[in-house]
């Protein structure tokens, strides 16, 4: 049997968590399931479960990217009420190795291996090979991560919550919505506006700006009433969405020098198909003052691929090996 096989991969995100089965080294992903975090109590339930269900009896190793920040054995999701060992996790299963990282990261690490069925470009010229690379993406939370060459040439993914970093205004109407904003939260971050729950909050600011009756609207609300153009309030809020995300995005570019290209993962942009203004987008990516010649050139691209954290997370188990 091949070292670390067969694999238990999982990606889990505040709202479903998605697993797959890979047998040996360089087989295709199997079984590969998307259940609502909902649907079970724990991490060790869900993983439980799958297995179960798809009569898989005794992974050796396993993955987990998950959307958290994963710094020691207690793992505490951000936007989900699952907590966990990694330690108890391990023994429950049965597992000889596990590894749990962050969900960008995974995400980070499938990124050379998307083909380009897999994407939909955003403008921009032509990536610099080797260079670093930027990765963002609005879900149920913004997840943030990136790949920088290592000594040894090949890449290595960053781990880190740059989604909470602060977020600020380009413009005199984007300061007075982060101002509404600021009157609920006691910071404001990126998440608080580029995440499934920041559309509706952008939702609301806009319509206390323009004193307009606020309707009972969830995250997919926003976005139907945006694609069918029959809310304006709802219009606007993904108009300012895509601008704040083309301005995180140039930040994270040029905090990176992501000459490698910038990728956006994540299920929000994805689901706007033509509500996401392209134009817009770019327009806030580039604005960046003396280097906004930089940032014309990078390239940009929408991962359409479903499940590609599972890839990454079987790659991270990988560099287990190498090392």
């Amino acid at each position: 049997m091949n070292q670390g096989y067969p694999r238990l991969l999982g990606d889990i995100g505040g709202t479903n968590a998605r697993w797959a089965w890979q047998e040996s080294a360089g087989a295709d992903l199997e079984d590969i399931s998307v259940q609502p975090c909902e649907a079970n109590a724990s991490l060790q339930d869900s993983a439980s479960s799958y297995l179960l269900t798809h009569g898989r009896k005794q992974p050796r190793w396993a993955c987990i990217g998950i959307a958290a920040a994963v710094t020691g054995d207690a793992v505490h999701m951000t936007n989900s009420s699952w907590r966990f060992s990694i330690s108890e996790f391990k023994e429950a299963l049965g597992l000889e190795r596990c590894l749990v990282i962050n969900d960008f990261t995974a995400l980070a690490l499938s990124l050379p291996a998307l083909k380009p069925v897999d994407l939909r470009a955003v403008g921009g010229g032509v990536a610099m090979p080797g260079a670093a690379i930027a990765l963002l993406g609005p879900g149920t939370g913004l997840g943030i991560s990136g790949l920088v060459r290592g000594a040894g040439g090949g890449y290595t993914a960053l781990s880190g919550e740059g989604g909470h970093a602060t977020l600020a205004a380009m413009d005199a109407q984007q300061a007075q919505l982060l101002g509404i904003l600021r009157q609920r939260f006691s910071h404001v971050s990126a998440e608080r506006v580029l995440s499934g729950a920041g559309l509706v909050n952008l939702y609301q600011a806009l319509c206390t700006l323009h004193g307009c009756a606020t309707r009972d609207l969830q995250p997919a609300d926003v976005t139907d009433c945006a694609i069918a153009a029959s809310d304006e309030q709802c219009v606007q809020t993904v108009r300012y969405f895509t601008q704040f995300l083309g301005g995180i995005a140039g930040n994270l570019a040029l905090t990176l020098g992501a000459l490698g290209g910038v990728y956006i993962g994540g299920g929000i942009v994805p689901r706007l198909g033509v509500a996401f203004d392209e134009a817009l987008f770019r327009q806030s990516f580039e604005d960046k003052g003396r280097y906004r010649q930089m940032l014309v050139d990078i390239p940009v691209w929408v991962i359409t691929a479903s499940t590609p954290a599972l890839v990454g997370a079987s790659c991270a188990l990988d560099s287990l090996i190498e090392t």
